[in-house]
């Protein structure tokens, strides 16, 4: 009998150019010895720079993509990307909370995208409007810098943070690949405040699909019953490796390398 392997039900969009999106919470949950099962939200045009277009599955399509699944094969984590309108988010909210009348502590990791790096847009909807039936099911949140900002309209960190759990969200990561100066630091709030804080040395360059990347390891790390600080810590570190050996495939951003980082559980 074949080997079994923890599963993460992943809806995100498909990203043509390979570097965000469904292919890149493939391989980063395939990195960290899990399988992902892609639900497609969305279909984009986009290069590994720019979105030119998004045009969002029919909410019943998405229904059935994920249902079938959900009836066979026991989900261990769902990880999500863009939805790619406010009904899909619908969709998605209805089928975690049925996922979870048989897995109360189901783990739902969010990666907040509201625009790709060039601000182009990625939902039919307003962004934020189209996320807010998600928070309250979430229970890791990885907004960016500018992410946090935008859902939360505070300019703190800390309050970014406790605006967001205010929305349902358990555990919210706040990125700061975003900012400036020669380290990113990363900061967890879990209750009443700050949990811990990571720094990493500031890469050059620019990257397509970072912010999928460090999702998709966490939710494949929580599929494996990984504890939530050494999945953080852990996705991290393996994000990180990615992006220090990224590769080009044309001028702009560059695409993390996934698959050559496998990290020890």
């Amino acid at each position: 009998m074949a080997a079994s392997r923890k599963t993460v039900l992943v809806f995100a969009g498909v990203d043509p150019s390979g570097g965000a999106g469904i292919a890149a919470d493939i391989l980063a949950i395939a990195a960290q010895g899990a399988h992902a099962l892609p639900v497609i939200t969305a279909l984009t045009v986009q290069d590994n720079d720019r979105v030119y277009g998004v045009e969002p599955v029919a909410p019943e399509l998405l229904w059935r993509q994920a249902q079938i699944l959900i009836d066979k094969m026991v989900i261990h984590a769902v990880k999500i990307g863009i939805p790619g309108s406010a009904a899909n988010a619908r969709v998605v909210a209805e089928l975690i909370a049925q996922l979870r009348q048989r897995q109360p502590g189901l783990a739902v990791v969010l990666d907040p995208v509201l625009a790709s790096g060039h601000g182009d847009v990625l939902s039919r909807d307003d962004a934020v409007q189209a996320l807010s039936p998600l928070l309250p099911i979430t229970t890791v949140l990885v907004p960016n810098g500018p992410e946090a900002l935008s859902l939360s309209g505070q300019l703190a960190v800390a309050d970014q943070a406790a605006f967001l759990q205010a929305q349902g969200c358990q555990h919210v990561l706040v990125t700061g690949g975003h900012g400036e100066g020669e380290v990113v630091v990363n900061r967890w709030f879990e209750g009443s405040g700050m949990c811990r804080a990571w720094t990493w040395p500031r890469l050059p360059g620019e990257f397509h699909g970072s912010g999928c990347t460090l999702a998709a390891a966490i939710a494949a790390r929580l599929a494996q019953g990984q504890a939530m600080d050494d999945a953080l810590d852990g996705a991290q570190s393996y994000c990180h490796a990615a992006l220090a050996g990224a590769y080009a495939v044309a001028a702009g951003q560059a695409m993390p390398q996934r698959l050559n980082y496998l990290q020890e559980k």
